[in-house]
């Protein structure tokens, strides 16, 4: 039997999004600086909140609604990034393998973020 996780930091999902978002602040590092106030902004934002909503869902666990709540507003921001990611594309920010591999995190990602919505019990602290 697994040890219980105490931590949102201890959820692979977290550490995945978590990383994801750290390479996506490296590279828009390189974006022009007219994007600064649009697209460097929404990117870092919404791959961000992907961690910050799976936190807060963690603190949430008590109560099964408000747990899911958290994790879908995590899948959004995933989602959120991911047209994102298409539009530096398009503009040429990026290329095409480091747009695929940043797709396939974010894919990797929401499919996590379903399945523990698709059995969120197994996460839930004990009723008092």
């Amino acid at each position: 039997m697994k040890p219980r996780i105490k931590s949102h930091e201890e959820l692979e999902v977290y550490q995945l999004a978590f990383r994801a978002a750290m390479q996506i602040f490296e590279m828009t590092k390189g974006f022009p600086t007219e994007e600064r106030y649009s697209l460097t902004d929404q990117i870092r934002r919404s791959s961000r909140s992907v961690c910050a909503n799976c936190g807060e869902a963690f603190r949430k666990r008590r109560y099964e609604a408000a747990f899911v709540s958290k994790l879908s507003d995590s899948e959004a921001e995933a989602a959120e990034t991911q047209i994102w990611l298409d539009f530096s594309l398009k503009c040429r920010y990026i290329d095409d393998r480091l747009h695929h591999d940043l797709k396939q995190q974010y894919d990797f990602i929401i499919g996590k973020l379903v399945r523990m919505m698709s059995n969120p019990k197994v996460w839930l602290l004990p009723r008092k």
